[in-house]
Parts: structure tokens; sequence; C-alpha cells
């Protein structure tokens, strides 16, 4: 789902500002072969000598993964690389965050306002192609969404095309007896088999399933400073 960027105030105050401070306001948008209406705006100062463009918080960056499902156990920490789904540009059409940049970061153990243990997305760094890389604050939204894996469950249907955390692929092969199960890579210190006494004797599990391109789309949880193309 495309999502753009709308001014936060009303468009007399921007353009008081712009002619204050005598800065560039952009409007920062995802575009793609099939955009839409845009459905958030923001302000943000570019400085033209230096050509660099400060992301504000808030902002929004649609995401993508090669798999269509991911599942976790509620507990537990996972790396796991994000692509960005469409160039993000300023209403100039500068070029801000090509589409196809990656994203580094981790999927980390949350709990959602109703108390719900669930799963989100950090992000750590933009992995640009020509290999600059950029530290960025984002999150995901909070998943609690989850799955039923039963005893002795065929894993068939349960794994396509799904990627596995350590903890959840853990889950799975004691639930299911399938041993041969691929997973993400873990982070160091994850204990993903700790709870193999207690599923041992029980006779399902619910693990966090994830769907990336729903699920995982970021939010600036501060300003973002970005060299303009």
């Amino acid at each position: 789902m495309n999502r753009f960027l709308y001014w936060k105030s009303g468009t007399a105050a921007v353009m008081a500002m712009a002619i204050t401070t005598g800065t560039i306001v952009p409007l920062f948008a995802p575009v793609g072969a099939n955009a839409q209406t845009p459905d958030l705006f923001n302000r943000s100062r570019v400085t033209s000598q230096s050509r660099t463009v400060s992301i504000p918080r808030g902002v929004r960056i649609p995401v993508t993964y090669e798999k269509d499902r991911i599942l976790v156990t509620p507990n537990e920490t996972s790396s796991l690389k994000l692509t960005v789904a469409r160039n993000i540009v300023d209403r100039n059409g500068n070029l801000l965050i090509p589409e196809g940049t990656e994203i580094e970061g981790q999927l980390e153990p949350a709990t959602a306002r109703n108390g719900d243990k669930g799963s989100r997305y950090v992000a750590k760094e933009l992995v640009f192609r020509d290999g600059r890389r950029q530290t960025i604050d984002a999150t995901s939204q909070i998943v609690t969404r989850k799955e039923t894996i039963k005893k002795g469950a065929k894993t068939g249907t349960i794994l396509t095309d799904a990627a596995i955390g350590a903890g959840a692929a853990s889950v799975i092969s004691l639930i299911t007896g399938n041993r041969k199960i691929e997973v993400l890579e873990p982070i160091a210190g994850g204990a993903a088999g700790a709870l193999a006494s207690v599923l041992l004797r029980r006779r399902e599990v619910e693990v966090v399933s994830i769907d990336p391109q729903r699920d995982l789309d970021l939010t600036l949880e501060s300003n973002l400073l970005l060299s303009r193309y």
C-alpha cells in the first residue's frame, strides 16, 4: 500500500516559514508506477549549499521483503534485512532514498498497549547501492498476530514462503518433529532452545506471524539527515 506524506500545518503557516527562513520546504513521497493520492505531508529544511536534507520524525518509509511471512516467537530477537519499496523524493523530484536501498536491523520482542506480546522491527542502518551507510532511527508497528502450531503438524503449509526465526524454528521442530528448518540469523546470546523442556510437554504453541509487506513499514523516530542524489 503506497504511503505519501502530508503537511502537518496549514498552507499559510508553511508559506510564512518559507519566507522568513529562506529555506526550501520539500514534500517527501514514495514514488512508484502505481502512485496514488498522498496521505501524509511534512515540513523539512534543505540546505542548497550542502545539498543535505533533514527528513523529519514521523515520516513513513515503505518496505518490502523477499518472503510472504516471517515467523518468530514473542521473546526472540533476529537480524533481518528489508528493502525500501519505492523511491523517496521531495516535492521537486530530488531523489533522497532510492528504491532497493537495503535496511539493516532486527526483529525485537515488544508489548502492545493492550498487553499482548508480539514483535516489531527496529531499523539500524540504510545501505545504499554505492556502499554508503547511514544510521536510521525507525521502527515498525508492533505485530501481535499469532499462528498456532500443533504437535505432529505437517510443516509444508507452515513453512511455505516463510522466513523463520531461530526461536520459532526450535519451537516448530520440537512440536512437529521436523529438524530441517532454515532460520533467520539470530542475535548473539539468544536462547533459541530455552523452552525445549516445556514444549515437549505441550501439544501446541503460538508464534508471531508477520506479513512484511503490510506490517513492517517504518516510521522515523527522529530526524534523518541525508545527502540528495
